[in-house]
């Protein structure tokens, strides 16, 4: 997330992924270095459009990226931030999937 150009990013691996007919897959958008993540607040009187160099991390999980199609999680592997948050999100994956495919097995509930 601290890249200047993680949505240049996130396209290519989503291209890629559809290239090798992954595509359809289940994924979780995993923003690291929440803790290296720095936005420049804009000043209320300033005319200049707002660009994404202006939207703190709370703004941007309140936008798409936070509340598209695919679940999303916010973390640093650094710092051990949300890493609870992210392996449960994985693992209700990993129980959803397991359910589909094998609906009479409840090793993983």
């Amino acid at each position: 997330i601290s890249h200047p150009g993680f949505e240049e990013q996130i396209e290519t691996v989503n291209n890629t992924l559809k290239e090798i007919d992954l595509g359809d897959k289940p994924n979780i958008y995993v923003f690291n270095k929440i803790d290296a993540y720095r936005w420049v607040e804009k000043d209320e009187f300033d005319a200049m459009p707002v660009g994404k160099e202006n939207f703190s991390l709370e703004d941007l999980k309140r936008t798409w990226i936070g509340k598209g199609n695919s679940p999303s999680v916010f973390i640093s592997a650094k710092q051990k931030q949300n890493i609870d948050e992210f392996k449960e999100k994985l693992y209700n994956m990993a129980r959803e999937i397991h359910a589909k495919r094998y609906p009479y097995d409840n090793f993983l509930y």
